[in-house]
């Protein structure tokens, strides 16, 4: 049985913090009882799991019928995996706060040793708030949202017999995909020119402090605290390489929703104002105080806050105050699932040969993307306004000049110029 922490922090129906939120609510909102109280749900120590963390805090879960929530620290995406494999019934989870292309990898069973366990997504959590960092011994290049200077630094390492790597947070994730566009747009290979390993992400500053690696991508706190312990700095945060991203999900296996529709509803309900509420300006410094303590993220909250409000301090001189690139959890429909987003994941996913060249996206997506759950949880809670009028967001363009249209992802494939064989 995989492993994985077993504190449970449960708010009963009349805990102090449903109050609050009962004050708060929404007239008119719909209420459903769910088929059971109960869900096991992961996450990983990360800025953008904040909507689970406050749902649970909050009492938007126990609001929503669902009392017995629990809400479990995973040691690494690899263990999230392995515990969604497993089911709450094999001692493992319901679901998980996720890297966004794993549900696909893991129902597409490319990730599982072949086993399909098929998982709906019933939400986006956030979009930009990841960051690439880099190793002091390289501050003296600069480095920004063009990693040309780096393809010279690899180039005099591999003529000194000298093998680079860069960390992700797991093979296909979003990480390993926002790196590779960086490399692959400044003219590196990410399967030739260097090495790529993963390292979850709270260990990825004590494992630049050791030099295990000379750059890696991860998600907030993580690049903040390496400025914070001078151990590094950011070349970029991820929304600078595209505009409002896409980044993690909430999903469940899919049996459970099946299972426990009125209950998925319920936590997609719960789950949806806890991102209102974290996206609230006035609440951030709470926000920051609650998910930064020890039982969470175990991060100081002065070293979540500034990124979260757009206050950006690269670590090299540079500085930036902008609230556009910073972590999202409702503004701009970063909560809605599109699935021309998810077909994007799928897209590259198969660039570099995380699925099958000729994988069908748009087959995969819709069966994988249950957004008509969300419509129904925005609906019940009065957010009917907030509703996309498309699926799609239609064509995306990246920091390079690069598109891509969902509607034509083999037109955006055969364009790059960087790609596995």
């Amino acid at each position: 049985m995989t492993q994985f922490s077993r504190r449970k922090f449960i708010l009963s129906a009349g805990a102090t913090a449903l109050g609050t939120v009962a004050a708060n609510a929404a007239l008119g909102q719909a209420k459903i009882t769910p088929e059971t109280t109960k869900a096991k749900l992961g996450f990983i120590a990360l800025t953008d799991s904040a909507p689970l963390i406050i749902a649970l805090e909050k009492g938007y879960f126990a609001k929503h019928g669902m009392r017995d929530v629990e809400v479990l620290k995973q040691a690494s995406w690899g263990a999230v995996r392995d515990n969604i494999v497993s089911g709450s019934e094999g001692g493992g989870i319901d679901g998980s706060h996720i890297l966004s292309p794993m549900p696909y990898q893991i129902s597409e069973g490319t990730i599982t040793n072949g086993k399909k366990v098929p998982m709906f997504i019933l939400a986006r959590l956030n979009l930009n708030g990841q960051g690439i960092s880099i190793a002091n011994e390289y501050k003296d290049l600069r480095l920004g949202i063009k990693s040309e200077g780096f393809k010279q630094a690899l180039a005099k390492a591999k003529a000194g017999g000298k093998e680079l790597k860069v960390a992700v947070t797991f093979p296909g994730g979003t990480h390993d995909l926002w790196m590779r566009y960086w490399l692959a747009a400044g003219g590196i290979d990410p399967e030739k020119d260097l090495s790529t390993i993963v390292i979850p992400p709270p260990q990825m500053v004590a494992n630049m402090k050791s030099g295990t690696m000379e750059a890696f991508c991860v998600g907030e706190p993580w690049n903040a605290r390496l400025v914070a312990q001078k151990q590094g700095y950011s070349a970029l945060v991820t929304g600078e390489i595209w505009k409002n991203h896409p980044e993690k999900a909430f999903a469940m296996r899919a049996d459970w929703v099946r299972k426990n529709p009125k209950a998925a509803q319920a936590l997609t309900m719960a789950v949806l104002e806890a991102q209102i509420w974290c996206d609230n300006p006035a609440n951030h410094v709470e926000m920051c105080n609650i998910i930064g303590a020890d039982r969470w993220l175990k991060v100081p909250a002065a070293e979540i806050l500034g990124r979260i409000q757009g206050k950006i301090d690269y670590g090299n001189g540079r500085k930036a105050e902008s609230a556009d690139i910073s972590m999202k959890f409702w503004r701009n429909s970063a909560s809605y699932p599109f699935k021309s987003h998810d077909i994007w994941f799928v897209t590259e996913d198969m660039r570099w040969g995380y699925f099958p060249a000729g994988t069908n996206a748009k087959k995969l997506v819709d069966k994988v993307n249950r957004e008509d759950i969300w419509r129904a949880a925005a609906k019940a809670i009065g957010q009917s306004a907030a509703i996309p009028k498309s699926t799609s967001r239609g064509v995306e363009t990246f920091f390079d000049g690069v598109k891509f249209d969902p509607n034509n992802p083999g037109a955006y494939l055969k364009s790059l110029k960087i790609k596995k064989a």
